[in-house]
């Protein structure tokens, strides 16, 4: 199992807890409330009793505790109505509107579109009804658990996007770090070896070796110079995109088995697609992107280069007759650390990825991809007009 594969793994369990977290609360928030409105409702049941028994007796005694208990309903808000549906009293209503009768009218509305009502009666015939809803308590725990909701997911996104640039970051440093010491540590027998090549060539003036050594040198400095650009900003150039990829190939094609044929379609109008890039930085991808072609064809098999060109950009396809690619694997095949080989520290295509996206604008992806059928890898890049 990849490291991909296991955050993945991770990131599902993480959420099913935070799910079960969330409708846990929301179960038992909602069990509570059903309690509290049971018992609101029997509170405004006592308090039309009292208020039919404050009616009823004169007993001082009985009468103060009869008060006593409907004063003690001080949030449920309740209208109490005739049977000719005037509005006798209200209690518990905004005190600085309860004057205005549109506004204890609108609240009587929406007291019986809820449909909690209550009837008792004075006497032996008269009819009264108490409207009532929810208290400021009740409604506030209502939403509660979502406000609660909310404010989790909000801080589990932000500490997530602080984590990731954080992260990324770090990541920059290391990028950064190994390139400038990769460079650095190229450099000495980079020169040494120049040095040797002069010398041969020197000694050995009909052979063929001191040149192909100076091309492997001049292919080493490209590789340092490549490695010092890392986290700096470089320097882009109007380019051909055909000369660029030419020159790549036949480089290429002379170290790479005989049985690998390689093809360039260009679909160019004029055979000619101009581009800012940097070169070295270029030609670093498109060796990526044709020695994993290699290796996933084992070897053996066609890579087809094609060109073309859409408006303002320029696209290239690097397409190979390999294995292929499962379609889960698509996104991961450009993080660091990926890789399905057994040596490799899976940095190739994250580097393209990075060159192509931040350095020069562009994008890279699996353009398609299946196991047993080979890939195509797609790079588009701005070339203007």
């Amino acid at each position: 199992m990849n490291i991909y594969r296991k955050k993945f793994i991770w990131k599902l369990l993480l959420l099913v807890v935070a799910v079960t977290i969330g409708v846990g609360s929301l179960f038992y928030t909602s069990r509570l409330v059903r309690q509290i409105k049971e018992e609101e409702r029997k509170k405004i049941e006592h308090w039309a009793e009292a208020t039919r028994l404050v009616a009823s007796q004169e007993n001082d005694d009985i009468l103060n505790f009869l008060v006593s208990l409907i004063e003690e309903n001080s949030t449920v808000p309740v209208i109490l109505t005739d049977d000719q549906g005037n509005i006798t009293s209200t209690l518990n209503l905004d005190s600085a509107r309860v004057s205005d009768q549109q506004y204890v009218n609108h609240q009587l509305r929406k007291m019986k579109d809820k449909g909690d009502v209550i009837e008792f009666t004075f006497g032996e015939s008269s009819k009264n009804y108490i409207y009532y809803r929810d208290s400021t308590i009740l409604t506030k725990l209502i939403y509660y658990p979502y406000v609660q909701l909310a404010v989790i997911v909000l801080f589990i996104t932000i500490a997530y996007m602080a984590f990731s640039m954080a992260r990324t970051a770090e990541q920059n440093q290391v990028w950064v770090g190994m390139s400038k010491e990769t460079a650095h540590q190229l450099g000495t027998p980079t020169s040494s070896l120049s040095g040797w090549a002069e010398l041969l060539k020197m000694n050995m003036p009909d052979s063929t070796l001191p040149d192909e050594l100076a091309r492997d040198v001049e292919r080493l400095e490209k590789i340092t110079d490549r490695f010092s650009k890392i986290g700096s900003r470089p320097e882009l150039t109007r380019e051909s995109l055909q000369e660029v990829i030419s020159g790549s190939l036949d480089y290429l094609r002379s170290r790479s088995s005989s049985r690998v044929e390689f093809r360039v379609v260009d679909r160019s109008d004029d055979g000619n697609i101009t581009v800012p890039l940097n070169v070295s930085l270029f030609e670093w991808v498109l060796e990526n992107l044709i020695k994993n072609s290699i290796d996933a064809m084992n070897g053996v098999g066609e890579i087809t280069i094609t060109i073309t060109r859409q408006g303002g950009f320029a696209i290239i396809d690097v397409q190979d007759t390999g294995k292929g690619i499962h379609k889960s694997a698509w996104k991961n095949i450009f993080k660091p650390g990926y890789t399905t080989k057994q040596r490799g520290w899976g940095l190739g295509l994250s580097l393209a990825k990075r060159i192509i996206e931040i350095y020069h604008k562009g994008k890279i992806f699996v353009r398609h991809s299946e196991p047993g059928n080979g890939s195509c890898i797609r790079i588009v890049m701005p070339a203007g007009k």
